[in-house]
């Protein structure tokens, strides 16, 4: 196991609360008959196994830590797995209300609230087991609106839309992105004069920098050459939250998403919700019209809506739906309240590091300015793109010996130089999300390890 401190894992109140709330389940079907399950294993046995499970998670980086700052891996807030353990006592499926429903319920009120963060009242929606499978509903849905049409996306926008539009059977195209890493408004246009795109997938906060898109931008050549707009928020689409503390060109972006035809979030990302709970949203109810299907034996317990009849997934956890609820009933989704401040804090940490980044000859940061969310990259300063890529590697695994968990990036070399000056071609780059609100009271420490191992590293 990495080294942290003396205490890596923090002291959990909540199983506690937990017991207290089972109980209270449990005495609302205290009315049935009582009956023998089947009886429990040794216990010795049951103790054995755990322990073996507790070994092999031993095996793993310390995402919950706040020296973990590497990947878009946020722990769950305890509520969330507290909820999510209490529902699982009865193990709720919310494709049906037959099979959820106070768990279906429970999902409907948590996406409205999601919903009304983007400013939508009226739309379409339900939480899916991933990101992946919520963009796969939007652009299914894009295809069923213009068939024959191609989807176009940012070459910065994630892998998984190409693969989707593939199982589709979709043509898609890959746009230019410029040295910011956002779509390129020029390259969009001159694919949009060719007549035969449907859908175009803006990215609010992509996978390797955190880049936004020109959300606002695209609509407008949407009003010429007509066409969907599909939102990607997987990872930045809580930024809608705090849109007066982005730059300008972020904050005109999410202030724009209002008029999105299709948006995507992952509440497992920054939702603080356990994996996997994506949710997708469409602006025109009527599209559920795609999805209708009849099934014998699923929906005639109740004449409400079931969720199974807006979605492609069947079985569904509804424990998903109630840990998120949970979490929104103490973390309201408002510009005012905490969650919004833990965005800010996650922020204010990365524009604290890339600050310091920027002045450590070491270095060399993104041409294109400060981080758009909170998501920072940058290069080891070397004679060409080969050392600087060794150099990350090197700096990469002596921090880990040091307990500070970071990652790597291949990025164009372009995007740290200026224009015109350096080599074409990618250069491994250091990356560091700093999506949790403790990163800001942390950001010492984790100077101290980086400094630490490029000395060790650089000889420095």
């Amino acid at each position: 196991m990495h080294l942290l401190e003396k205490a890596p894992m923090p002291h959990d109140p909540v199983p506690e609360l937990l017991r207290r709330a089972t109980e209270q389940l449990e005495a609302g079907f205290a009315g049935l008959p009582a009956y023998e399950p089947d009886p429990i294993p040794d216990l010795d046995v049951i103790a054995g196994v755990l322990a073996t499970v507790a070994h092999r998670l031993g095996d793993n980086y310390p995402y919950f830590h706040p020296l973990y700052a590497g990947q878009m891996l946020k722990p769950p807030h305890p509520l969330a797995r507290a909820a999510y353990a209490l529902a699982m006592k009865i193990n709720p499926n919310n494709h049906a209300r037959d099979g959820g429903r106070a768990s279906s319920e429970m999902e409907i009120e948590a996406v409205g609230e999601i919903a009304a963060m983007f400013g939508w009242s009226e739309f379409l929606g339900h939480l899916t087991s991933s990101g992946t499978l919520a963009n796969l509903e939007a652009l299914w849905v894009a295809g069923q609106l213009a068939p024959g049409k191609r989807i176009v996306g940012s070459e910065q926008a994630h892998y998984t839309h190409r693969r989707i539009s593939a199982v589709l059977k979709l043509d898609y195209a890959e746009i230019e992105a410029d040295s910011r890493g956002r779509m390129s408004l020029e390259a969009l246009e001159a694919e949009l004069r060719k007549g035969d795109v449907g859908t175009v997938v803006v990215t609010l906060g992509t996978t390797a920098i955190g880049a936004v898109d020109p959300l606002d931008e695209v609509l407008k050549l949407k009003a010429r050459y007509g066409f969907r707009v599909h939102v990607d928020g997987a990872y930045g689409g809580y930024f809608r939250l705090i849109t007066d503390d982005l730059a300008e060109p972020a904050r005109r972006a999410y202030l724009a998403s209002v008029e999105a035809d299709s948006l995507v979030i992952d509440p497992h990302k920054h939702g603080l919700q356990p994996y996997g709970c994506g949710c997708v949203l469409f602006r025109e109810p009527a599209v559920g019209r795609f999805y209708k299907h009849d099934s014998p034996y699923t929906y005639f317990t109740s004449k409400e809506l079931h969720l199974g009849e807006i979605s492609l997934e069947c079985s569904r956890a509804g424990a998903t739906a109630v840990a998120l609820w949970a979490t929104q009933q103490l973390l309201p989704l408002t510009p005012d309240g905490e969650f919004a401040r833990g965005l800010k804090s996650g922020r204010g940490a990365a524009l604290e590091l890339d600050r310091r980044l920027g002045a450590d000859s070491s270095f060399v940061r993104l041409t294109s300015g400060t981080p758009e969310l909170d998501i920072v990259v940058w290069k080891l300063k070397a004679e060409n793109a080969e050392r600087a890529s060794e150099l990350a590697q090197r700096i990469f695994v002596s921090c880990a010996t040091r307990g500070l968990h970071l990652a790597l990036v291949q990025l164009p070399v372009l995007w740290f130089e200026p224009a015109g000056v350096g080599q074409a071609g990618a250069v491994t780059c250091m990356r560091s999300v700093l999506m949790k609100p403790e990163h800001a009271a942390w950001l010492d420490r984790i100077w101290e390890r980086l400094s630490a191992g490029c000395a060790e590293v650089l000889g420095v």
